[in-house]
């Protein structure tokens, strides 16, 4: 997507998780997929605090550098992110439970530990910086919300949810596992997540604007790169078990891919051409690197397939 997102996508660190999106030999369906236990050691190597970061320059870059009508379009991706990690978050706690294994769920209480983390992030950005004046975190929440797409929460709200309140109710329902993972890891934090951090920190760093954000937003995406390896790691097993969860993982991608197309196009888009660069790259760049990304994981979980829909293309 950029020679900044390749650099940061080749440190030690960001390809020290195994993420196979990060690796040329998953082209080829090999990748060294790191263990539970070792994404746990991993993640205690790999911790960062919120409140080190420093938003001073931020909130001038904000305020006097950045535009109205730019400072509106980037609301778009700022308050999917802010939003969207207090989902999963708070959706994590069956998909944990319902794991079958003990070094499984060990890994995944630590993601949720991390997805907490992600909204104490933004939600200090957005207070420090001063994005929005509502005072307490479920009011900026409710305040972000109100930028985000209707396919954003069709797909975090209807499909995520059905999911995961189906395995509240039947934790054993190994199939319905299979289709929460393959939602959470591979589409939501590994196509859409990972696509928007990268372009988001990209940009940034090209304009030389909100370093304090970029900063914590590219050990936010290290993280995201972390979880989505465990994901990997997950449906490679449950794909080499049973064939069932082959047809399920294939199934949630079809499934959704009309509605992580429309979460890749902002709304604040209609009408320009899909090829048109603004504010960064454009909507058919970040389809090509969103479809890349998943194809290599599919690839290494042992799938030659990708979704059907235009996204994939």
């Amino acid at each position: 997507m950029s020679e900044t997102a390749d650099a940061r996508t080749d440190r030690v660190d960001f390809r020290a998780t195994s993420d196979p999106a990060l690796m040329d030999s998953a082209d080829r369906g090999e990748a060294n997929l790191l263990g539970y236990e070792e994404l746990y050691a991993l993640w205690e190597r790999q911790q960062w605090s919120v409140h080190a970061l420093d938003f001073s320059q931020d909130r001038v870059d904000w305020h006097e550098r950045i535009g109205a009508d730019e400072r509106f379009a980037r609301m778009y991706g700022l308050s999917s992110f802010f939003v969207g990690e207090q989902k999963v978050a708070a959706e994590l706690g069956p998909i944990m439970r319902a794991a079958p294994t003990e070094a499984q769920r060990i890994f995944l209480c630590t993601q949720i530990a991390d997805e907490a983390r992600h909204v104490a992030f933004f939600d200090r950005f957005y207070t420090e910086v001063g994005v929005f004046e509502e005072e307490g975190l479920e009011a900026r929440l409710a305040a972000a919300t109100k930028h985000t797409s209707e396919p954003f929460r069709r797909l975090f709200d209807e499909c995520l949810t059905s999911r995961v309140d189906r395995l509240a109710r039947e934790p054993e329902d190994l199939e319905t596992l299979v289709e929460a993972i393959t939602l959470y890891h591979m589409v939501i934090e590994g196509m859409l997540a990972l696509t928007g951090q990268h372009t988001i920190i990209s940009y940034n760093e090209r304009l030389g604007t909100l370093p304090g954000f970029v900063e914590g937003f590219t050990n936010v995406a290290r993280d995201e790169h972390r979880h989505v390896a465990f994901g990997a790691r997950f449906l490679r097993e449950m794909a080499q078990a049973d064939p069932r969860h082959v047809a399920a993982i294939q199934r949630v991608l079809d499934e959704v891919a009309p509605i992580v197309d429309g979460v890749l196009k902002p709304p604040w888009r209609s009408g320009v051409d899909d090829d048109t660069r603004l504010y960064g790259p454009s909507v058919n760049e970040s389809r090509a690197f969103a479809a890349k990304a998943l194809e290599r994981r599919l690839k290494v979980i042992g799938l030659g397939v990708r979704p059907t829909h235009a996204v994939a293309d």
